[in-house]
């Protein structure tokens, strides 16, 4: 039987070699230390993400590092993401790489960096389909948000206990079937009986836009790069039946 002589290439990234850069990438640097950062992120390299910044932080502060290489990269990855150049892999590698170099700036700062908001996520009880949920918490963290993530399969209890303990400017569901959406809106019924008011994003494969407004907090999320625009605005003051108007009309 043939084998495998050479298992170098196994992890290899294909998808994102085109002549040494991230492919369709639109963003650089000027400054060759920066750069490095940005193409780390880019390429979601985060076996180099270290030494880069490492010696980005030796000529720069920690600030300019943050948002000249790490942010203004994430802020591409979003980019490409939003414009069907960047998959799952690529978004979440590259969210790995931003948050592995943050944290060595924030050591550097000697605090952590202010989020701008904190997020609950989660998948439906009786629903194992967490893909979508982890392209969402991807996206938030890429964009600068606190991410409490409960996980797949979650019960009702535990999905309004969070709220009650951490106060979310947002919660997200997704659900791939039919039979366990509906925990959305026991979900939501629970949260306005107890006088909660937080918008509730839910969207996934067996999600529709008539299902989730036929309930209060309840907005449509029909794809997860919305994630961070509704959390910006729910930051911003909007209550849940604004950002349905505005997500949603």
């Amino acid at each position: 039987m043939a084998t495998v002589a050479n298992y170098a290439n196994i992890f290899v990234r294909y998808d994102l070699i085109s002549s040494g850069e991230a492919k369709g990438a639109k963003v650089s640097s000027k400054d060759a230390a920066l750069q490095k950062v940005l193409q780390c992120v880019l390429e979601g390299d985060s076996d180099n993400i270290e030494a880069a910044v490492n010696e980005a932080l030796a000529s720069k502060d920690p600030m300019t590092v943050i948002n000249e290489g790490l942010i203004k990269g994430m802020n591409e990855v979003s980019r490409l993401w939003d414009e069907g150049v960047y998959y799952l892999p690529q978004a979440i590698v590259a969210s790995d790489a931003m948050l592995k170099g943050l944290e060595i700036c924030e050591k550097k700062l000697g605090k952590s960096l202010e989020k701008k908001g904190t997020v609950i996520t989660h998948t439906a009880e009786g629903d194992i389909h967490d893909l979508g949920q982890k392209i969402v918490n991807a996206l938030l963290r890429a964009n600068g948000f606190e991410v409490v993530d409960l996980g797949k399969d979650v019960p009702v209890d535990e999905v309004v206990a969070a709220v009650k303990k951490y106060n979310p400017v947002m919660l997200t569901g997704t659900a791939l079937m039919t039979t366990t959406m509906t925990a959305f809106e026991r979900i939501s019924n629970r949260l306005t009986k107890d006088g909660y008011a937080t918008p509730f994003v839910c969207g996934g494969g067996a999600v529709s836009l008539e299902y989730v407004t036929g309930y209060n907090l309840g907005i449509y999320g029909k794809d997860a790069s919305q994630a961070p625009g509704m959390a910006s605005d729910a930051v911003n003051g909007l209550s849940w039946s604004q950002l349905r108007e505005k997500w949603n009309s």
